[in-house]
């Protein structure tokens, strides 16, 4: 069994920053790719950025320039760090990864969700 959770988010004023984090933790033998996706009221979730197990990264275009994703293998774990924040960015957030279990098996995990408002 595999957990994401994630920490960070909270409340902040328009064009702040904050940061997001995620650690997987169970039986991990290694994780493909790692991202954020987030989901704002009456909206689909979406896509803001992912990182590859090589490091190529992709991004939504709405967060291009603002938004860093990077991953620390070391600790299994996937940040994304958010500036200039604007309040069509406020949504809940949640880390999604590709994992290799320690048995083999590949399957895609989801965190419970971090919320992140961008708000005055």
């Amino acid at each position: 069994q595999v957990q994401l959770v994630e920490s960070g988010g909270g409340l902040v004023q328009p064009g702040g920053s904050l940061r997001l984090s995620c650690a997987a933790s169970g039986s991990i033998f290694s994780i493909n790719d790692m991202g954020w996706y987030r989901q704002a009221p009456g909206k689909q979730r979406e896509l803001v950025a992912a990182i590859f197990s090589g490091g190529n990264t992709n991004y939504a275009d709405s967060v291009k320039g603002r938004f860093t994703i990077s991953r620390d293998n070391a600790k299994n774990t996937v940040y994304v760090q958010m500036n200039s924040l604007k309040p069509e960015d406020t949504a809940v957030y949640y880390c999604n990864a590709e994992v290799v279990s320690t048995s083999r098996s590949k399957n895609r995990y989801w965190g419970r969700g971090t919320q992140v408002t961008v708000s005055s």
